[in-house]
């Protein structure tokens, strides 16, 4: 009979563990009478030390799986470090009211606490963070670079964030024509009235930096503020007017800049190509060449470059450029084609039927030609950016615009009357650059330098590094804008 008065009690006892120390009652074996529940059993030791181990273990054990309690919000919640668990409290019920408080945590938005927040460990802030309204974690995906161009004719600025690998998504920009460097030939000094339009673009170009939180930004000035006896001193009092620090950029990195700007319209069946930048104040020419081994930095292939002191508002001041006329348009040709002349690089192989080679042009002067060329009602940079064009179709839209009498020139959409004066100037600077290297074709890249500083900043940062490795590199992508300059 003893024997089994305790095969009743050794169930109860297994039905209180799965129970979690509830309910179950032990017998005396003789008398049958309850003694004491499992869960007293469990929580007594001989020398009055209560949490017996094993129910140490089971506490660990739900620690580690729930990471506490549910609460009455249905929310689990971290016990407080000290606290010991309490029966009702594990069972989801109010805890007892000396029990101590769950813990607070500081809500995101204001100074108040979140009472029912689950807590979590507070990591110390990135060093960039977002601009307004990305929300979500500091990661490559949604933080800000800028860049700003300050060039002898446009002031343009451009804020972007990275997206896939060699991309980026333009998230606002700025363009005036500025005309830095109007009467800088004659003078060499920068005009009152030059530095007062500059200063007002520097100025909304300020605006939205402030308001925008940027990881990284360079803010570069070219030729205009290099020849100026007075550079200097304007930039110093942009600094005291717009808080902005601009930086002078030497010719080389001029260079640099344009190519990197471009390397996604160089397909892997290019063995050679000459990159040119008609700018206001001068011209940046590259010679890329690739050999076996093709870097990811296509201006690390550069063999040779140039910079000629010459741009199309430096060059139109000189020759006029409301009427110009065939034997004017040819003299133009004929001053950069001495100073091509100076520039000493090696023959390219190849010749104008030799598809592995091409010309690049990155310049307002191109883009108006292909945005001619393609008839468009409205300048469509979506359009124009990468598009091919042959030799013999390059030629056709120089002599149509030179055809053109100025108010022709006004009046087509793509070229306006900003630049009517200036784009036959930068025509006479292609030729001289076609007549130097003759191609079977030219693309049109519709950006500079300051896709090329973005796309340096985002590369040093190694924003698209572990996305390389994850999705593939693809040469054809290319930086997505928006808007034309």
């Amino acid at each position: 009979m003893p024997q089994a008065a305790a095969v009743p009690g050794k169930r109860k006892r297994r039905r209180g563990k799965r129970r979690k120390g509830g309910g179950g009652l032990v017998h005396d074996a003789g008398s049958g009478q309850p003694l004491a529940s499992v869960g007293d059993i469990a929580r007594e030791k001989p020398d009055g030390d209560t949490a017996a181990p094993r129910q140490k273990k089971r506490r660990r054990r739900r620690k580690a799986h729930t990471k506490g309690p549910l609460g009455a919000d249905g929310c689990k919640h971290v016990r407080a470090s000290g606290a010991k668990p309490d029966r009702a409290d594990a069972a989801g019920k109010p805890a007892a009211a000396d029990a101590p408080p769950p813990p607070q945590k500081r809500g995101p938005h204001t100074g108040g606490t979140a009472q029912n927040a689950p807590q979590k460990p507070q990591r110390d802030p990135a060093p960039h963070t977002t601009g307004p309204g990305n929300g979500g974690p500091r990661h490559a995906g949604n933080t800000l670079y800028a860049a700003l161009d300050l060039g002898t004719n446009n002031c343009r600025l451009l804020i972007a964030q990275p997206t896939r690998h060699n991309q980026f998504r333009v998230v606002d920009g700025f363009s005036r024509i500025v005309r830095l460097g109007e009467g800088l030939a004659a003078t060499g000094s920068l005009s009152p009235e030059a530095m007062d339009r500059a200063v007002e673009a520097l100025s909304l170009c300020a605006a939205k930096l402030k308001g925008r939180s940027v990881r990284r930004m360079r803010l570069i000035a070219t030729e205009a503020c290099r020849a100026a006896d007075n550079g200097d001193a304007f930039l110093e009092r942009v600094r005291n007017e717009t808080g902005l620090e601009l930086e002078i950029i030497n010719r080389e990195t001029e260079a640099r800049l344009a190519v990197s700007s471009c390397a996604s319209l160089i397909g892997r069946e290019t063995r050679s190509a000459v990159l040119f930048d008609i700018g206001g104040g001068s011209s940046e020419i590259a010679v890329i060449r690739f050999g076996e081994n093709r870097s990811l930095r296509i201006a690390n292939h550069i063999s040779h470059w140039t910079s000629l002191p010459v741009g199309v508002v430096t060059l139109s001041e000189r020759y006029g450029g409301h009427h110009v006329t065939p034997a004017i348009f040819e003299d133009m040709v004929a001053e950069v084609t001495a100073l091509l002349g100076d520039f000493h690089c090696p023959e390219i192989e190849g010749n104008a039927h030799d598809n592995g080679f091409h010309l690049i042009g990155t310049s307002g002067t191109v883009t108006t030609l292909a945005g001619v060329h393609l008839d468009l009602p409205r300048y469509d940079r979506r359009k124009v950016d990468g598009i091919w064009l042959s030799n013999d179709e390059v030629s056709a839209m120089q002599d149509k615009l030179l055809s053109w009498d100025f108010a022709g020139r006004a009046a087509n959409p793509c070229i306006g009357p900003d630049r009517a004066d200036l784009v036959l100037a930068g025509c006479a600077i292609l030729e001289a650059i076609r007549r130097r290297w003759p191609a079977p074709r030219m693309r049109v890249a519709d950006r500079g330098l300051r896709e090329g500083i973005l796309t340096d900043m985002m590369m040093r940062d190694g924003v698209w590094r572990s996305k390389r490795r994850r999705g593939g590199f693809n040469r054809a992508h290319q930086p997505r804008h928006d808007t034309r300059d």
